[in-house]
């Protein structure tokens, strides 16, 4: 008869999520884990498959609570130009934290391609998620005359994005909130 899992597997994931987001995957050892976690080796394996499927688990936590709140933010902003401007910023807030840990996703990015196709996708997949939300708070912005008709929504969402990631591997290298937001501003200059 099989054993029950005596954790709490979201939480273990959560942990996990924080020990790769400050040490990175590679410098992360399953020994690691299973002592910042407070479980066994096996029990790790049991839920997870390896560290590759923890790491996965980790990821797409990240997905689901940070990243997913932060795209929630737009759908709060008053006008597109302060809701770009909050996602932005609380991002780089996110991303200065603990001496400049980053963003996981770009963290990940950075360590693990081109080789690891799993990566590619999960991160993908966030971008997209972004893409498409940016998108259309765009296209709203457009419709309601907050940007000029001239912009295609897509490309400068597409835009956004890509800033916001070369802003965060900026954030590593300087991480100070006050240094990165006039950088902000030049941006949000596209959408004039």
């Amino acid at each position: 008869m099989a054993r029950t899992r005596e954790f709490d597997t979201e939480a273990a994931v959560s942990r996990a999520m924080e020990l790769f987001w400050t040490r990175g995957y590679e410098a992360t050892s399953v020994r690691d884990l299973t002592q910042h976690l407070g479980i066994g080796q096996g029990s790790l394996y049991a839920a997870f498959g390896d560290k590759d499927g923890l790491y996965r688990a980790a990821l797409e936590h990240y997905r689901t609570t940070l990243a997913a709140e932060a795209l929630r933010s737009l759908e709060e902003g008053t006008d597109a130009r302060s809701a770009i401007r909050t996602l932005l910023m609380e991002r780089v807030r996110v991303a200065v934290g603990n001496n400049g840990q980053g963003c996981l996703a770009v963290n990940a990015v950075c360590e693990r391609l081109p080789q690891d196709a799993a990566t590619r996708r999960s991160v993908r997949d966030m971008q997209d998620a972004s893409r498409q939300a940016l998108t259309e708070v765009l296209r709203v912005a457009r419709e309601r005359g907050e940007i000029a008709a001239r912009h295609d929504p897509h490309t400068l969402a597409a835009f956004l994005v890509t800033f916001l990631n070369g802003l965060l591997v900026s954030s590593k290298i300087t991480p100070d909130a006050h240094t990165l937001e006039p950088l902000v501003e030049v941006a949000l200059t596209i959408l004039d």
